[in-house]
């Protein structure tokens, strides 16, 4: 039974998946918005969203908390000085998700994830 156990396991073990979309974490960060599933983008954003709101508060120890995550100087000074500081009104919801169509070869239901403006 899968009592209080979150989140969908996209056909993937445990170390994979969250390789997976830590990498996506990573390329959203770093190029704004990217093209997946639309299962994958639901579950990226379980990930993503707690981030930019770390982001929002810029201090030495929750720098340390997202580098533990990322493990990338670079995309951690993005997203505290850029992403961080752009959504700090707004209470939730910084990606949007528009789902694309189906992908020729397997008919997966397509999405492109990006942060809203």
């Amino acid at each position: 039974m899968r009592h209080l156990n979150k989140g969908n396991k996209l056909s993937r073990e445990t170390s994979h998946r969250r390789a997976m979309l830590l990498s996506m974490c990573k390329a959203l960060i770093e190029y704004g918005r990217i093209s997946t599933t639309v299962a994958k983008a639901k579950e990226l954003r379980g990930w993503i969203e707690p981030m930019v709101t770390m982001a929002k508060e810029d201090s030495i120890h929750r720098r340390r908390l997202t580098f533990a995550k990322l493990r990338d100087n670079g995309l951690v000074a993005k997203l505290f000085t850029e992403l961080g500081p752009k959504y700090i009104a707004r209470p939730g919801g910084y990606t949007r998700t528009l789902k694309t169509g189906r992908r020729t070869g397997d008919a997966a239901e397509m999405a492109i994830i990006e942060f809203v403006d």
